[in-house]
C-alpha cells in the first residue's frame, strides 16, 4: 500500500512538473494575462477538466509560478551571499545585487511576472509573502550585522526620516532590520527599490540607445545605494 501511494505520488510530482514547465513557456509567449489552463492541457494532451485536480483554476498556476520565481530568486541571493566573507558588508550587498539581476536577465518572464504589471484579476495569496520576502531577509541581514559591528556609516547631507515614518520603521524593523535606527531604515527602503529600478529599467528596455556598458553602471549604482545606507568599503 505504501508502495504504491509512492509511486501515485511519484506521478503527480512530474505531472505538476510537467504542467508548470509548460505554463512557462506559455508565460513567455503569451504574458500573464494569457496564461490558459486550458492550452496547457492540450499541449499535454490531457482532457482540460483532468488539469483541474492539480491546478483548480488559472490563478492558482499562476501562484505556483509566482512562489517558484520567488523561491529562485531567493536560492540565488542566499548562495551569492553566503559565498562572501562575513565582515565584507558592502561585497555581500553587491553579491546580493548582482544575483538579482542575473537571474532576472536569465529569466525575464518570470522577472516580470514577478515585479511587471499586475495581472489583471489576480490577487496574490498569502502563501506568497515568506518566498517573496526571501531576498529581503538577507539584505537585512546584511545591515543588521554592520550595525551590529559598529561599521555603519551613512554618508551626510542626508535628511531624517519624516515624523510620520516612525510607526512603518517599526514594522519594517520586526520583518527585517531588527534593532536599527528609523533613519537607517528608511535608506534601506529606499535603496531596495533601487535595485529592482535599475534592473527593471535594464531589463525592459530603458537604457537601450543610453547605457552601453549595462554592468558596470549596474555596479556602479549599486555601490552608490550600499553608500548610502553606510555600508562599508572592506
Amino acid at each position: 500500500m505504501n508502495a504504491s501511494r509512492t509511486a501515485r505520488e511519484r506521478v503527480r510530482a512530474e505531472l505538476i512538473e510537467e504542467i508548470t514547465e509548460i505554463a512557462r513557456r506559455h508565460l513567455a509567449r503569451d504574458g500573464a494575462a494569457g496564461l490558459s489552463l486550458r492550452a496547457v492541457a492540450r499541449e499535454m494532451g490531457m482532457a482540460s477538466s483532468a488539469i483541474y485536480r492539480y491546478y483548480p483554476s488559472r490563478d492558482d498556476l499562476l501562484t505556483a509560478l509566482i512562489i517558484d520565481g520567488y523561491n529562485a530568486v531567493g536560492d540565488a541571493v542566499e548562495k551569492a551571499e553566503a559565498a562572501c566573507p562575513r565582515e565584507d558588508h558592502l561585497g555581500r550587498w553587491l553579491a546580493v545585487c548582482h544575483a538579482v539581476r542575473d537571474r532576472a536577465l536569465a529569466h525575464p518572464h518570470e522577472y516580470a511576472l514577478l515585479h511587471g504589471s499586475p495581472v489583471p484579476g489576480y490577487s496574490a495569496p498569502q502563501d506568497t509573502i515568506g518566498p517573496a520576502m526571501r531576498d529581503a531577509v538577507v539584505f537585512g541581514r546584511i545591515i543588521a550585522d554592520a550595525h551590529r559591528a559598529g561599521l555603519l556609516d551613512p554618508p551626510g547631507g542626508y535628511p531624517p526620516a519624516p515624523e510620520s515614518f516612525g510607526a512603518d520603521a517599526e514594522g519594517i524593523r520586526q520583518a527585517v532590520l531588527p534593532g536599527l535606527p528609523d533613519d537607517i531604515v528608511a535608506r534601506a527602503v529606499t535603496a531596495w527599490p533601487g535595485l529592482y529600478g535599475a534592473v527593471s529599467f535594464e531589463l525592459f528596455g530603458q537604457y537601450n540607445n543610453v547605457i552601453t556598458d549595462l554592468r558596470a553602471t549596474f555596479d556602479y549604482a549599486m555601490r552608490g545605494l550600499g553608500r548610502h545606507i553606510g555600508l562599508p568599503e572592506r
